[in-house]
């Protein structure tokens, strides 16, 4: 009952109820048809038919009903695994945002050194193609790669390293939001 509480609340039931109701409707309109079709075999009458269909009905529904949570139960552990993946997914998108942030951070260590020649050029150029391909991962979310991005630039400038300190803290905040932090 409560898949049809809320359809008539305006809601969206969860996946394996809406499918219990699918295959509710389905089997009650089988039975339906069903009980009319034998009531027209067994007899030439609109009397018998009109029983028929309505015991095939009730019987579907009430099946229905009696197996509600097994079906649902069903359909859950059936679920199961695209939530699993659909989780490590997250996870591991996550983590890697993190990585971004350490990478883009390496990189700006390299590219405003607090001693001037404490990083060599191939050293910096190792640490600016690591930032470079940490932020071009796929799974990042949209407003991490933009923000990434945005960061790049403004450490490839490499003539101010407050805008570059800008851009990171952008960044910085744009992960935390991504995580569900404010």
């Amino acid at each position: 009952m409560s898949g049809v509480l809320c359809i008539l609340l305006g809601m969206t039931p969860p996946l394996p109820v809406r499918l219990h109701l699918m295959i509710t409707f389905m089997m009650a309109l089988a039975g339906t048809f069903a009980g009319a079709s034998l009531g027209l075999a067994l007899s030439s009458g609109r009397i018998l038919a009109v029983v028929g269909a309505v015991a095939g009905g009730l019987g579907a529904g009430i099946w229905a009903l009696l197996s509600r949570r097994q079906v649902v139960g069903f359909f859950q552990e059936l679920l199961r695994p695209v939530r699993e993946i659909s989780r490590l997914r997250d996870e591991k998108a996550e983590a890697h945002t993190g990585n971004v942030v350490a990478g883009l951070y390496m990189y700006q260590a390299a590219r405003f050194p607090l001693a001037q020649g404490g990083v060599s050029a191939a050293e910096c150029e190792a640490r600016r193609t690591v930032a470079y391909q940490l932020s071009a991962y796929e799974g990042l979310p949209r407003q991490v790669q933009v923000a990434a991005a945005a960061a790049l630039e403004a450490i490839d400038q490499g003539k101010d390293a407050e805008t570059a300190a800008e851009a990171m803290s952008e960044l910085r905040v744009t992960v935390y939001e991504h995580r569900g932090g404010l």
